[in-house]
């Protein structure tokens, strides 16, 4: 028989109506499959339960803060669990460390190195729908660790490798990949299909649909991922190795970032290893005579200011935003670029960077961009699928 793997995000497991909904689901698949479930914590408890560690402290140790945050998933998995066996399937929950999963020390960012799978396959041999917690593991001295925020993605796309599944589920409240945040922009549709590579410029780019390592992991894996809704029966996006003849796929705007300049630096490229030193993403990164410009995620600042802290620097930090137009090939149709630039033009003066690749384009912008831009940017291209 078959294995398939099903992950289940926050808000498909936010409450027990939602659960119900997830159940059904799930002995659905049962029919004809083995079913390894993965699943993130209910609802915003992540949030919460960092807002409530940062009432504490500014900059929670990390060790402590990947043993509080792996609670939220194992609650999930739990109640999950609870409710299968009721409904009259064998069913029980692991949580990251008890199914095998292995990562590297790097805690809120961790890596998973290995999977010993033979607790799964016991569990699924025995006839079990297995659920296993997302976003976390266990490293080396058996600390407890976790993959980053929509960690719960490559755990379900690493199992799915580990255990040579035919496919790897991933449920939301959004029933597939869109041509743009359809929360955001009125004509923005689904794709049927769209490649690894392209959707990795997608999720790097800041688009809240898979988390970037995942799609990197499908591709070292070819396992194919389907992205589709758990509240609905709509067809969802396929990604995979498959390519399609529509250039443009996806329009992301990403106000999530922050611009750092700092004056009178001494060593500006031994500040880059300091900052990777301290797991902090970096993008554009320019160096001038007299200061040093780059940009990070706004999740990160709390670090970056704490590794400035009585350091003797000029330091400004202001909010930008970050537009980018994914598509396989699209440097090779000079007629986007020109459609893009004409499309900010009243706000050129506020673009500091224009970055053209094989798969994308990006525009950086001093300031918030309104939301009207990213509409006539998307009705411009005619994001067709």
């Amino acid at each position: 028989m078959n294995t398939v793997v099903l992950k289940f995000g926050g808000s498909s497991v936010s409450d027990n109506i939602n659960l119900n909904i997830v159940a059904q689901k799930i002995i659905e698949f049962k029919k004809d499959n083995n079913v390894v479930c993965v699943v993130s914590a209910q609802g915003k408890t992540t949030d919460n339960l960092i807002k409530e560690a940062k009432e504490l402290s500014a900059i929670p140790d990390e060790r402590e803060m990947d043993a509080l945050l792996s609670t939220g998933e194992q609650v999930s998995a739990a109640k999950l669990a609870i409710l299968l066996n009721m409904l009259g399937y064998k069913a029980i929950s692991l949580t990251g460390w008890q199914a095998g999963i292995f990562t590297n020390s790097d805690y809120q960012s961790s890596k998973v190195i290995d999977i010993d799978t033979s607790r799964i396959k016991k569990e699924v041999e025995d006839g079990k729908i297995v659920v296993v917690t997302g976003f976390q593991g266990i490293d080396e001295k058996s600390n407890i660790t976790t993959l980053g925020r929509g960690g719960s993605d490559t755990t379900a796309v690493a199992l799915a490798a580990a255990l040579k599944a035919e496919h790897c589920y991933i449920f939301s409240d959004v029933d597939g990949v869109y041509t743009a945040d359809p929360k955001s922009v009125k004509l923005a549709h689904k794709l049927g299909s769209i490649s690894y590579e392209e959707m990795s410029y997608i999720s790097g780019e800041g688009a809240k649909v898979l988390h970037d390592r995942c799609v990197e992991l499908a591709e070292r894996y070819n396992m194919p991922i389907i992205t589709a809704s758990t509240f609905n029966t709509n067809k969802g996006t396929r990604i995979s190795t498959c390519m399609e003849d529509t250039v443009i796929k996806s329009i992301i705007k990403n106000d999530n970032i922050l611009l750092v300049k700092i004056n009178n630096i001494e060593e500006p490229y031994n500040l880059i290893t300091k900052l990777l030193d301290e797991s902090i993403k970096i993008g554009k990164y320019v160096i001038e005579n007299n200061y040093t410009e780059f940009t990070i995620n706004k999740s990160d600042r709390a670090k970056l200011e704490k590794m400035l802290d009585k350091k003797n620097y000029t330091v400004s930090i202001e909010v930008v935003t970050k537009i980018s137009v994914v598509g396989s090939g699209i440097s090779n149709h000079p007629e986007i670029l020109k459609k893009i630039v004409n499309v900010f033009d009243d706000i050129s003066k506020n673009i500091l960077e224009l970055d053209v690749s094989a798969c994308k384009i990006s525009i950086l912008f001093s300031e918030i961009v309104d939301i009207k831009y990213l509409n006539e940017l998307h009705d411009k291209c005619c994001c067709n699928d």
